[in-house]
């Protein structure tokens, strides 16, 4: 067996580790070490940042009380002097404008000496200490020079407060981040936040979760083939290439059987954890694949960790259906699935469970296979009893993958050696046993199939078999007997098969290992009918004028989706993984940033690299195109943002500048509307404004800031997004946002699996929204197609991507939406701010 056909066992059998929770426990107390690493460098930049602030003001309020009342300025001096801040000296003694290195470049440098990590914690803590210390002295001194410019009566006093009233605190993590107010809003107060009058409806869901998952692909009486991933069941008509979905699971659906009707289904779903990490109650829904109604559910609050295989029965039309559990012992319990109530439960096997099928003719008789074993179960009586296959001479596998029933009431099973085993009942040994000896189930033949595993068999009417082979990716056709009639190979971009679902006996639909779905016949070969990525998804970008958007992540694989045929239009692989990406506004090139500092221009038509750039050595987090496409902006986890000019079209990059100032990565930014301006989110939390168009300068007063429009909305930290935080968020909890391209919503990816939907502005904390699920990991990213008519989300781990249709609202404009409950309008026009 090779490596690649191990990795795909390995894969199939993680799902029963022995130590899943002290995992997670490490993982938490390491992410709470890393957070709090993080806060602490966050907290003394921004005493830095302040002291420098006051630094620069001083001297000029030293200079407005001096004209006013030259006694004052003995007061000001005998103030600075008396704090002992070393800041307050140099303003004393005319250094007034010395620039100190900025806290970003301090962190850095300090992080870099560091080995042992508890010697920096001990340093993080002294500077933490001694920044807050600092932060004391220099409020102190803002507070008094404060004061006497009140009673000096000072016009100065006046703009003063109104900055004071004009701004509002937030708080991540402890940490206060500062939101000036618009001009434009005069009763912040009196703002009234409503959820938006639009809706999403989930429209087309774009994958299959093949990669570890098995026997999830059937096809119905209707012409659909029905399949999960993420948290939902898709139904997709082959012929009228149309999609139905099922969408009661709170959290990833793991297993699928069909009922013998042919109308019913029942599926399990994995337990999940709620957002204070705490777990969720897995059950399985029995529910009608016409009319989608529910109509049974099974188990909640029974199962440990999730469901791993469903079985009904089939001698008695259905009557039961059996379920074994996620659990150390993986837990066989029998249901009554017209009452719901359980009939039986037994430990199955400490081992990983691949399989579960009632005996054709007998409802009594239950088998399972997994890890190194085939068991035999008898029900009597609501008691369990097992017999364990015996290899006897037969090399025992290390994997049973998977087995059917031949039409004489043999079990045939497929493992990883690549043998199809036919099992039967022989005579008790009583030369060996002794005249209490039962009769056993043993292999009475033998037969070599495929090269690596055997992944699937499927029984066909008459008695044939179909098997699916792992390394050798191909599908046979089997008689009766066992003899070879016809075999096929599926494309190696597929991946090895799955799964396998008769349609009429020659048209067959094939589940893959890398998320496909294929259709076809042996004669004609197969096409792919549904697609998707492997791993772990980040990237996502909308075209500006098309129906068609592109998607990236951790499989490397660079994908360009059409939002009305529904379809994969082209897919290329990269050496390294895509993290973010962007079209360039004409629409004839995308930039696609990469986990190494590179990135790559391509040519949407020809998909070649049009020009490539690396910008330091650690990952890209977004890649953004000034509206009139003339920049590039490129945000890194080096806490840079480089600028490029951009000319030909999209064609020709050359770096103009590099924006220098943030203490943590790039998180997230967005250009002004002329272009000249950006706004940028960083790790730790921060919101800085910068100058491109005079030299990627950064603005040290974010006040001046505060009225300027942007052409995108993708910050997480801003005041027109402030209401999206939910309290006590950890700075974590949002993902990304996208705002519409009407400026009339704004849509949020979360960490707890769902997307949002808000008003937009929506400043004001707790604001209303509504919420939608259907995936079953965190949601990486959001994005509205071109004309606002669907929005796009992808999930991160479920690598699963869903197109939601939004429908409903009106023409209010988003200026319009800042009502106020009182006969004051609290929302006055303002104009754009000039140059800075």
């Amino acid at each position: 067996m090779d490596s690649s056909t191990n990795s795909l066992d390995d894969a199939s059998a993680d799902g029963s580790a022995e130590f899943p929770e002290r995992a997670s426990m490490m993982e938490v107390r390491l992410q709470a070490q890393e957070d709090e690493i993080t806060l602490l460098k966050s907290s003394l930049a921004d005493a830095l940042r302040r002291i420098r602030l006051h630094d620069q003001l001083l001297p000029l309020l030293k200079q407005q009380l001096i004209a006013v009342n030259p006694a004052s300025a003995r007061v000001l001096n005998q103030v600075c002097c008396s704090d002992g801040c070393p800041s307050s000296r140099k303003l004393s003694s005319g250094s007034a404008y010395d620039v100190i290195p900025h806290p970003a470049t301090r962190v850095r440098r300090n992080s870099e000496k560091l080995v042992n990590p508890e010697k920096q914690r001990k340093r993080l803590d002294k500077k933490a200490a001694s920044s807050a210390d600092l932060l004391t002295r220099s409020s102190s001194l803002e507070n008094r020079a404060k004061e006497m410019v009140a009673s000096t009566g000072s016009p100065g006093s006046r703009r003063g407060t109104y900055n004071q009233e004009q701004s509002i605190k937030m708080f991540i993590r402890g940490r206060p981040i500062t939101m000036y107010i618009p001009s434009n809003i005069l009763n912040y107060e009196d703002l009234k936040m409503e959820p938006p009058s639009e809706r999403l409806e989930l429209d087309w869901v774009y994958g299959y979760r093949g990669r570890d998952c098995r026997a999830n692909l059937y096809f119905l009486p209707t012409g659909e083939a029905v399949y999960f991933i993420a948290c939902v069941v898709v139904l997709y008509h082959i012929k009228n290439r149309t999609q139905r979905h099922y969408t009661n699971h709170t959290d990833c659906v793991r297993c699928l059987t069909l009922h013998p009707d042919k109308v019913r289904v029942a599926s399990g779903q994995t337990a999940g954890v709620d957002k204070d990490g705490k777990p969720l109650q897995p059950c399985v829904y029995i529910w009608n694949s016409t009319t989608l109604d529910t109509l049974q559910q099974i188990g909640l609050g029974t199962f440990h960790r999730g469901v791993g295989s469903v079985a009904f029965s089939f001698a008695d039309s259905g009557a039961f259906l059996c379920v074994i559990d996620d659990s150390n012992e993986h837990m066989m319990s029998v249901w009554d699935c017209s009452k719901g109530t359980k009939h039986a439960e037994v430990k199955n096997t400490n081992e990983a469970v691949f399989a579960v099928e009632f005996n054709l003719s007998d409802s009594s008789n239950i088998i399972t296979c997994g890890k190194s074993h085939v068991y035999f179960w008898t029900l009597s009586a609501g008691q369990f009893t097992k017999k364990q296959g015996i290899f006897g001479k037969h090399k025992k596998p290390k994997f049973i993958q998977c087995f059917v029933f031949s039409l004489t009431g043999d079990v045939l099973t497929g493992d990883s050696e690549g043998n199809i085993l036919t099992w039967g009942k022989s005579a008790a040994d009583v030369k060996t046993l002794g005249k209490g000896a039962k009769e056993t189930l043993q292999i009475i033949r033998q037969t070599r199939a495929h090269e690596g595993s055997v992944f699937t068999l499927c029984s066909l009417q008459g008695g044939g078999l179909l098997s699916g082979g792992g390394k050798d990716r191909k599908i046979i056709r089997w008689s009766a007997d066992l003899a070879p009639e016809r075999e096929c190979e599926i494309p190696e971009n597929y991946g090895a098969v799955r799964t396998i679902a008769d349609v009429d006996g020659e048209e067959l639909l094939v589940g893959t290992t890398r998320n496909a779905i294929l259709r076809g016949t042996f004669s004609d070969g197969f096409v792919a009918i549904v697609q998707g990525h492997v791993d772990e998804m980040w990237g996502l970008a909308t075209h500006p004028s098309q129906n068609i958007f592109l998607t990236c992540g951790h499989d490397r694989q660079v994908c360009l989706w059409n939002t009305e045929e529904h379809k994969l239009d082209w897919c290329i692989t990269l050496e390294e993984y895509g993290l973010c990406a962007d079209f360039c506004p004409n629409g004839s090139v995308v930039s696609v940033g990469l986990n190494t500092g590179r990135w790559l221009a391509l040519d949407l038509l020809t998909r070649e690299v049009v020009c490539e750039a690396t910008d330091g050595n650690e990952q890209l987090s977004v890649m953004r195109y000034s509206p009139d496409g003339s920049f590039l902006a490129v945000g890194s986890h080096d806490n840079f943002i480089y600028i490029y000019n951009v000319t030909e079209s999209g064609r020709r990059y050359i770096r103009s500048g590099k924006c220098n100032g943030h203490s943590s990565f790039i998180t997230h930014l967005d250009w002004s509307k002329d272009g000249k301006y950006i706004m940028s989110n960083s790790g730790d939390y921060e919101i800085l404004y910068w100058d491109i168009a005079a030299g990627c300068k950064l603005l040290r007063n974010r006040f001046e800031s505060k009225d300027r429009q942007w052409a995108s909305y993708t910050c997480v930290l801003g005041f027109h997004v402030m209401g999206v935080w939910l309290e006590g968020s950890d700075g974590t909890d949002i993902n990304a946002l996208c705002r519409s391209h009407s400026e009339r919503m704004v849509a949020v990816a979360d960490d707890f699996c769902k997307v949002h939907l808000f008003q937009y502005p929506c400043p004001k904390p707790k604001a209303p929204s509504h919420k939608y699920r259907g995936h079953g990991s965190h949601v990486t990213n959001v994005c509205f197609t071109h004309n606002d008519s669907h929005l796009l989300s992808m999930g991160g781990k479920d690598t699963c991507i869903l197109q939601w249709r939004v429908t409903g609202g009106g023409g209010v404009e988003s200026r319009e939406r800042l009502v106020s409950v009182s006969s004051t309008s609290p929302y006055t026009s303002s104009p754009e701010p000039g140059t800075s």
